[in-house]
């Protein structure tokens, strides 16, 4: 077994994780500014394709242990779902200092039609 499976080594899985690293390392060390739109919304955009990939690696390895298998459509509309509701609907009631925004829902949404089209393929 590789040191990392080969779902991980996809440009479209390792590009946004290296990009939403990047962001964090600038939010929290660097301080670069950043056009506004970028910072409100890479992170939640950046989130579901690398939340999924990590859930399909589980599943084929661990779960089903059929490297063929793809999260079903029913499966990403629930990840989508639940990643909404936590985070710009009960996280903002039981924090103050998190708001809800409906574009950080559409970013989930982008992020989760990436990841359908692009990185739920059989391996």
């Amino acid at each position: 077994m590789a040191l990392f499976p080969r779902e991980c080594w996809r440009p479209a899985f390792w590009l946004p994780l290296v990009t939403y690293l990047l962001y964090q390392l600038n939010a929290r060390f660097w301080h670069r500014p950043l056009p506004p739109p970028l910072t409100a919304y890479l992170s939640d955009l950046l989130a579901m394709p690398v939340i999924l990939t990590l859930a399909l690696v589980v599943q084929r390895r661990w779960v089903q242990r059929n490297p063929q298998f793809v999260l079903p459509d029913s499966w990403l509309l629930g990840a989508w779902l639940y990643i909404s509701a936590w985070f710009e609907l009960l996280l903002p009631l039981l924090s103050a200092r998190h708001v809800g925004d409906p574009l950080d829902v559409a970013a989930y949404a982008a992020g989760t039609l990436f990841f359908r089209w692009v990185l739920n393929r059989p391996a």
